[in-house]
């Protein structure tokens, strides 16, 4: 779970070690991995033609670039505990909403930075339009949140249960 503002991402401890075992991965046997990979392509001759190589090397960029970001999150991140089981939606919560109270038209999504989940649940960030008008609500309680059009949306918050993935 995270929260994420200028200068901080909140991380439970869970998250952390997470995200620190795949830092740790990837600068270690990772970027050995790779560099071998590098070396063999190279060794079987021109460079301007050899698939194996650009594809290697491309992959060492997105592996750096991963690596770039995830360094600057855990330097910035501060660890704290699971948002309580409350009914008062924050950061780290799975969250339902219904728009405009209709029960028909609900949607469940996580509540948190895109960085600590695998891409299996939609994520908001507590800093959207939504996320800003939800945090503090309660189950049950109505937000308004301004669209990129400049309307209002209206949401009735349905449940809210810290994540656990």
């Amino acid at each position: 779970m995270t929260q994420t503002n200028d200068d901080v991402t909140w991380l439970t401890q869970d998250h952390y070690n997470k995200l620190k075992a795949e830092l740790d991965h990837l600068t270690g046997p990772w970027r050995i991995e790779i560099a071998q990979k590098i070396e063999a392509a190279r060794e079987e001759g021109d460079l301007k033609e050899n698939a194996g190589y650009h594809a290697a090397k491309d992959e060492q960029g997105k592996t750096e670039a991963r690596i770039r970001q995830l360094t600057q999150l855990l330097e910035r991140a501060k660890v704290g505990e699971a948002p309580a089981d409350s009914g008062v939606v924050a950061p780290g919560m799975l969250v339902k909403v219904a728009f405009d109270g209709d029960l028909d038209d609900t949607m469940e999504f996580l509540l948190a930075s895109r960085e600590v989940t695998d891409g299996d649940i939609d994520v908001y960030s507590p800093q959207s339009p939504l996320g800003k008008a939800i945090i503090g609500k309660s189950v049950g309680e109505d937000a308004q949140y301004e669209l990129p059009n400049g309307k209002k949306a209206g949401v009735k918050i349905i449940d809210a249960k810290p994540f656990s993935g």
